[in-house]
């Protein structure tokens, strides 16, 4: 079935030239004009990766600090006790449980954006991975969310931490920061996860890695970027 887009939408996707692969600086000042949604819309960065995602060695996942956040407030939970816990709370984590954060969420509440768990906690943090893991929550090793040094943790995902995954298909989607960012400094964000993301190539990987990039807003129409300039 054929998706239909309303006045607006096609308007600012009259203003793409859909065959053209735009300069960075370019895109970013296009996207600004194509937005026009009456809120801060999130905008976000899609590749699309030669990878195949059936092996496990082409699977890319991990997390990267954008260097000028992503201008969205996460409520960060950690599952600590003792000293860890105090770190935690120290360093701003909104929830510090341990039995009683998880029987929390096993009561419904998923009210939160990103979860840290120390080691010692991962066999009680399993019992809710049924509610975690469907919602991208549960904690990882490979997003350093799990994790001795909880103080940073919760610092880095308070301080603009976005994670990244490839899908079945081999896509991957971030988002780098708003609308309303100055432009300099969402190019920067674009170039932060573009790099990581090149740096992040399976070895196993031969010929293109990467066939496509592309940048949107909030329903906005995408812009492809020369490769080259990222």
């Amino acid at each position: 079935m054929t998706k239909k887009h309303g006045k607006k939408y096609l308007e600012a996707a009259a203003k793409v030239d859909a065959e053209k692969a735009y300069a960075l600086d370019d895109a970013v000042a296009l996207l600004k004009d194509l937005s026009y949604t009456n809120f801060d819309g999130s905008v976000e960065l899609a590749f699309n990766l030669n990878v195949d995602t059936r092996q496990a060695d082409q699977q890319l996942r991990g997390a990267v600090v954008l260097p000028n956040g992503s201008g969205k407030d996460k409520t960060v939970v950690v599952f600590a006790q003792g000293d860890k816990a105090k770190e935690a709370e120290a360093a701003g984590a909104d929830v510090v449980g341990a039995a009683d954060l998880v029987q929390r969420i096993q009561d419904g509440w998923l009210d939160f954006d990103v979860a840290i768990a120390t080691p010692d906690m991962m066999a009680q943090v399993g019992r809710v991975g049924r509610a975690l893991g469907p919602k991208g929550l549960m904690p990882n090793p490979k997003t350093g969310t799990v994790t001795m040094d909880v103080a940073k943790a919760v610092s880095d995902a308070k301080g603009g931490q976005v994670t990244y995954r490839t899908d079945r298909d081999g896509n991957v989607s971030v988002t780098v920061g708003r609308v309303s960012f100055d432009n300099g400094k969402l190019a920067e964000n674009i170039k932060t996860i573009a790099n990581t993301i090149v740096k992040a190539r399976p070895a196993a990987v031969k010929g293109t890695y990467v066939d496509n990039v592309a940048v949107s807003a909030t329903m906005s129409p995408s812009v492809k970027l020369d490769l080259n300039t990222l």
